[in-house]
């Protein structure tokens, strides 16, 4: 598969996945997103095995042997062994360069092909290089396993500047029964915009020359651990409270915040949070995203607080249950635990329809090397926004002041 019948593939499938989530058909769009990873994973593989063939030398040759045959004095002297190449991995290539290690000739070709803008040089000037699939897999899979929020949005890779209009009301013309003289009426909407532009997520993992000496095997595991906690962490607050500026994407809370009247925000009493306070959260979300909504608390509010619930009869309205992605259920909703929430606040609300992010420029990961200092930052970046698409999709619960 060439890379330019891919992009019209993935193009084709990310529309298809973005309209099952207009009709609200979340499962047919879950089973696009397979479609999609799949699709992106057979491609990087292909590719990684073009590199690889292609970086062999023309000369190389498995051992010639055929003058080691057996024959009745035994085995003849072999003339000569020809140089075996190994396949190149990406991988290896990737965690050298950045540890600053010898490449072969076949290593460097490799590099150069994955990295034509910055070709290989060896020495100490700034860099930036491009990040294996699998390692960016493992960086995203770790901020997705750290906080479940940002598991449950569907991104869209489109280069540039993304709108989705956000009809805020229907001042008239919404549907209504007529007698058989009256015309239907026109509807008026009132239509509002999210604007997703680019935003920069970045994080700096500073090693020393004297750490920087792990094995080449060691490297892939702690960079995405590294990158991945502090990166996840910063992703999921900006999901949960970014300002949505010129800085950060927008956080559904606040979004909620400047709704007028903050229809979507329930305060409970000093006292603690009711069992009516949760039955009047749920009562705010449109049902339409009730299916495939989820309870966001941290670990703290759901074991001291939500786990303690109980409805009219004194019945327990926590269930654990551990195989909805969660740690349980209130009212068949999986609750989740998710560290950028606030202790005593609790968001529900289906992220993967009310929510919209476009990554527009994928991870990358600079180096910078510090000589006096005696260290190495590496740098991990996205270029990225994200934004409410519709408020309804949500309730926001907070003790009130």
């Amino acid at each position: 598969m060439n890379k330019k019948k891919y992009l019209e593939m993935r193009a084709k499938m990310l529309d298809e996945a973005q309209g099952f989530i207009n009709d609200g058909k979340l499962e047919e769009a879950a089973n696009k997103r397979k479609e999609i990873e799949k699709l992106d994973a057979d491609f990087e593989a292909a590719s990684k095995e073009q590199a690889n063939l292609d970086a062999l030398n023309d000369d190389s040759k498995v051992a010639d042997f055929k003058n080691a045959a057996v024959n009745e004095g035994g085995l003849n002297p072999v003339e000569k062994i020809n140089k075996v190449t190994d396949t190149v991995s990406y991988e290896e290539v990737f965690s050298k360069v950045a540890l600053q290690r010898d490449l072969t000739q076949e290593e460097i070709n490799l590099f150069n092909q994955m990295n034509p803008q910055n070709v290989y040089t060896h020495n100490t000037t700034n860099t930036e290089i491009v990040i294996p699939e699998t390692v960016v897999g493992g960086i995203i899979d770790t901020m997705k396993e750290l906080h479940p929020i940002l598991a449950d949005v569907m991104p869209t890779n489109i280069k540039g500047v993304v709108k989705y209009a956000k009809r805020t009301a229907i001042p008239a013309g919404d549907a209504d029964y007529y007698d058989e003289a009256t015309a239907t009426a026109d509807e008026e909407n009132t239509f509002g915009e999210l604007v997703l532009g680019g935003k920069e997520l970045s994080k700096a993992v500073t090693v020393t020359w004297k750490l920087q000496a792990m094995a080449v095997a060691d490297f892939i595991p702690f960079i995405q651990r590294e990158l991945g906690e502090r990166m996840g962490a910063a992703k999921a607050k900006a999901f949960v409270k970014g300002a949505g500026d010129a800085k950060y994407p927008q956080g559904v809370v606040t979004a909620i915040e400047k709704e007028s009247g903050t229809p979507q925000k329930i305060a409970y009493a000093a006292s603690g949070l009711t069992y009516a306070d949760l039955t009047k959260a749920m009562g705010v979300i449109k049902s339409g995203y009730v299916n495939g909504a989820k309870i966001y608390a941290t670990n703290a509010t759901v074991w001291g607080t939500l786990a303690n619930l109980v409805d009219g009869q004194n019945r327990p309205l926590f269930i654990p249950d551990v195989t909805t992605g969660g740690v349980g259920r209130i009212f068949g909703i999986p609750v989740v635990e998710e560290d950028a929430m606030g202790d005593g606040e609790i968001l529900i609300g289906n992220m993967g329809a009310g929510y919209k992010e476009n990554v527009s420029e994928p991870m990358k990961l600079v180096t910078e090397q510090h000589a006096k200092a005696r260290t190495t930052d590496f740098v991990g970046y996205e270029v990225h926004d994200g934004g409410v698409v519709d408020e309804k999709a949500f309730a926001y619960i907070v003790k009130g002041v």
